[in-house]
């Protein structure tokens, strides 16, 4: 093959991609956003454009978000009116949790929810309710939302404050004719409250 020829070859090839990087430069383009002159960085208002609502869905009524509006803060925040015992939440957690954790929740198969105060060191520590969870109110939010595992959502406060004051009350943490509710456990200083520190660094993204 002469030189003239594959230097022709050559030429064509070069051409043929040139040609094809314009094409893809073009469109490129004409499909990217694009960028105001007198605001660079800011796109043009056109690429902005939106329609205010899609044509599907309706806003939530208050009831309606009063249903998933049901979270706990650590201070008793949001907490609901009715009372539970610690007889009333072992039955109930005969009835509804042993599968998973146990007859008397150290059992398993699944999380240990009681424990004795290892927070003195000695014996191998295990995280539970009693000796790892900084605030009480923590215990009911949980139970409320999350349980039981198969039907979560289905208890009644009654019952959760009943759940509540049996493991609290297991843990060693409350007395055995004690009454819970919105006033008294806010009230349970758990032992590993004052273990916990604020994440107070400042060389990154902050979340709180």
């Amino acid at each position: 093959m002469s030189w003239r020829k594959v230097h022709s070859m050559q030429g064509s090839t070069i051409k043929f991609i040139s040609g094809a990087l314009v094409v893809v430069a073009v469109s490129l383009a004409a499909t990217s956003p694009k960028i105001s002159r007198q605001h660079p960085g800011v796109l043009s208002a056109d690429t902005l454009s939106q329609p205010s609502h899609f044509g599907f869905g309706r806003p939530a009524t208050a009831a309606e978000i009063a249903l998933l509006d049901i979270d706990v803060r650590p201070d008793g925040q949001g907490l609901p009116k009715g009372e539970g015992n610690v007889a009333e939440g072992r039955a109930i957690f005969q009835q509804k949790c042993a599968a998973c954790h146990g007859a008397t929740g150290t059992e398993g198969p699944n999380d240990r929810l009681v424990v004795g105060d290892t927070t003195q060191g000695g014996a191998r520590r295990v995280k539970a309710i009693g000796n790892y969870w900084p605030y009480a109110t923590t215990v009911f939010d949980y139970i409320r939302r999350a349980m039981p595992f198969n039907q979560p959502g289905s208890l009644t406060d009654e019952e959760v404050y009943s759940l509540t004051a049996y493991l609290l009350h297991a843990n060693g943490l409350l007395a055995e004719n004690a009454r819970l509710n919105a006033k008294t456990l806010p009230k349970i200083k758990m032992p590993a409250r004052d273990r916990f520190i604020p994440d107070d660094r400042k060389d990154g993204p902050e979340i709180r």
